[in-house]
């Protein structure tokens, strides 16, 4: 694999497996609402500041979430970087699936005329 590929799929991957947890994406849903704290998101999901910490920092990492004090609150916002890299394989896979179904299409078109 391409270095560059691997690294696309490596943050794909990394955003996926955060997104695959239904805690992790109801934050994401809060936070695309507008900026959080992260005590309102921890009150409004009913999980400790301990386990929302945790959440936060796997969203960050993969590029989900930016996190900023403001004063003695940390405000949390949507970071664009993760939503490009879901974009970006959104794209490739659609354009890859769209290729596979024309030439399948086209198959099963000649086998018509052939009957």
């Amino acid at each position: 694999m391409e270095p560059i590929l691997a690294m696309q799929t490596d943050a794909a991957d990394r955003v996926f497996a955060a997104l695959g947890d239904s805690t992790r994406r109801a934050i994401v849903k809060l936070v695309a609402q507008g900026p959080q704290s992260v005590s309102s998101l921890a009150a409004a999901l009913n999980v400790t500041l301990t386990a929302i910490s945790q959440h936060l920092r796997i969203l960050q990492t993969c590029g989900l979430l930016q996190t900023r004090k403001v004063g003695r609150v940390r405000m949390c916002e949507l970071d664009s970087h993760g939503l490009d890299v879901l974009a970006h394989w959104t794209s490739v896979n659609r354009r890859m699936w769209e290729s596979r179904f024309d030439a399948l299409d086209a198959m099963l078109n000649n086998s018509d005329e052939g009957k």
